[in-house]
């Protein structure tokens, strides 16, 4: 288990399927798994992607995600 950051968010996460994560390792997690490592800028794409679906995200994780964030 780990602790992520959705760029300022944090939740639990577990590593079973990624036992090559490590700190500062950028992952994609689904239902509170992390399902695949990628990189720095598909890790950016992706929250981008995810704030400009700001209303769908706060209704999944409870709370927005920082305007800013760098992981």
């Amino acid at each position: 288990m780990a602790t992520v950051d959705f760029g300022g968010v944090r939740r639990e996460a577990c590593l079973a399927y990624t036992p090559e994560a490590d700190v500062g390792t950028y992952v994609v997690v689904h239902v509170g798994f992390a399902i695949t490592t990628v990189d720095e800028a598909e890790a950016q794409r992706t929250l981008g992607v995810l704030r400009a679906m700001a209303d769908a995200v706060e209704g999944e994780l409870g709370e927005p995600l920082p305007a800013t964030g760098t992981k």
